[in-house]
């Protein structure tokens, strides 16, 4: 028996699985803590690595990395990092971000350019960050890689080429899917004219190389290009992906192109495209509202099901730490409808619920406005556990609900490559996704009514 393991380096932590290489069969599964905060030293996401990966890594024949998209390691001529990574989520370089645009020429340039609008969380906007207010560790940045990239790179020895994939290079700002090549007068723009050594891009199966004791290395991608791989994503179908921020993302046979910035127009791990619309807010408005209440999330969910749709008249916003879409990166969240009556615990709560579905609703529009089919949701993340949250989903999106059994889908979307690229095959093998809820859209839907609310409270707020 072959098996193979898949690495999911997330913000929060490092999650680790070792599968079959033929079946995806699960058969050893190990997890590690990463550090809170917007910028983390790489070295702690090697630790976290090394800690998960402790015991289960000794007899698999490949494995391959998926990690937190976006960021910025800027490493020395010795392949030292010169700061603290800067993380996807951190927001210092949304000022950065707008004077790129306007340098470019607009957004339809960029979207020209790039099938993207430069935010705060592009690789793009973090180098201008770097190079204006830091320039002394600017001008001793060699290498610039991306979180995964930097694993891999650990992974064989630190010392060959560093690589990376079409699917986490569509999202530095600086490499265009549509021409699958580095843009490096947008490099030249950002950086202040400094030109760093930038990963070489591998095929979706081609292997990176092999680490010092024989293992193959395959490509590894993004998380959420990995999480389409593991969830074996067909044209038709979108991910909603409920973790503490948010995704909605489609498997597309052509680039896409959106000025307007809603929507990254990125490559995918398997030779396509993945257009997605991320936000910043999604599962935290959960914890976030158990929190303000005092209570567990079980509870949170036992109150908001005693209220009726509508939540009483409350509308929440969430936008709690700034937002990505729209670009927002300043906002806060803000309560609509309060009066004596509605401002009960329970009515609070269901607003929770229904702001968080509503925003991700706002996202599903998006990809539909940029032309993708939507005939079903897959419901992903730590939130699609919550039988609410189903059920709630399937109304406000007014569209049916597939929820895919409960597993580590960015790591085992990393398996599924590292079998892939053992097997040296055209598709990658055929692992099963199993569905343990399907649910429709109700004849009587309550849905568009509590929508109709969530924006006439939006566009008050933030128009």
């Amino acid at each position: 028996m072959t098996l193979v393991a898949g690495v999911d380096s997330s913000t929060q932590s490092c999650k680790v699985v070792v599968c079959e290489a033929d079946s995806g069969a699960i058969r050893a599964q190990g997890s590690a803590p990463h550090p809170d905060g917007t910028e983390v030293d790489p070295e702690a996401w090697w630790q976290a690595l090394t800690t998960a990966g402790a015991g289960l890594l000794g007899n698999v024949a490949a494995l391959a990395i998926a990690g937190q998209q976006h960021g910025l390691v800027a490493l020395d001529a010795h392949g030292r990092p010169v700061r603290d990574a800067l993380l996807w989520n951190d927001t210092r370089s949304a000022d950065a971000a707008t004077a790129l645009i306007a340098e470019l020429g607009g957004p339809q340039a960029w979207a020209e350019a790039m099938g993207s609008r430069p935010v705060a969380a592009f690789t793009v906007a973090k180098l201008r960050w770097l190079a204006d207010h830091e320039p002394e560790l600017a001008d001793r940045t060699h290498t610039v890689l991306l979180p995964h990239d930097y694993l891999t790179w650990r992974l064989r020895g630190a010392g060959d080429e560093p690589t990376t994939d079409r699917g986490e290079a569509s999202g530095t700002g600086y490499w265009s899917p549509a021409s699958g090549e580095y843009r490096e007068d947008l490099l030249a723009l950002a950086f202040r004219d400094r030109r760093p050594r930038l990963p070489r891009v591998l095929g979706p199966a081609e292997p990176a190389g092999r680490t010092p004791g024989g293992v193959l290395v395959a490509a590894g991608t993004g998380d959420n290009a990995a999480a389409a791989l593991g969830l074996g994503l067909e044209p038709g179908e979108v991910v909603v992906s409920l973790g503490t921020s948010g995704t909605v993302f489609a498997r597309t046979g052509g680039p896409s192109a959106d000025s307007s910035g809603a929507i990254a127009g990125f490559a995918s791990a398997t030779g396509d495209f993945l257009p997605l619309v991320c936000t910043l807010n999604a599962a935290r408005v959960l914890t976030s509202a158990a929190d303000l209440l005092g209570v567990g999330l079980d509870r949170l969910e036992q109150l908001a099901a005693r209220t009726e749709p509508g939540a009483g008249g409350l509308v929440l916003i969430p936008y709690l730490t700034g937002e990505r879409t729209p670009d927002l990166p300043h906002a806060t969240g803000s309560l609509h409808g309060l009066r004596p009556g509605t401002m009960r615990p329970a009515n609070l709560a269901r607003a929770a619920y229904e702001g968080m579905l509503c925003h991700m609703a706002d996202a599903l529009d998006h990809l539909r406005a940029g032309g993708v089919a939507a005939e079903r949701v897959l419901l992903i993340g730590g939130a699609a556990r919550s039988p609410l949250v189903r059920t709630l989903a399937a109304q406000i999106f007014d569209i049916p609900i597939s929820v895919p059994e409960p597993a580590e889908y960015v790591a085992l979307g990393a398996a599924r490559q590292a079998a892939w690229a053992l097997a040296g095959t055209a598709e990658p093998p055929p692992w099963p996704t199993p569905v343990v809820a399907e649910i429709p859209v109700p004849q009587r839907n309550p849905g568009p009514e509590i929508r109709a609310r969530f924006r006439a409270a939006r566009e008050s707020a933030h128009s």
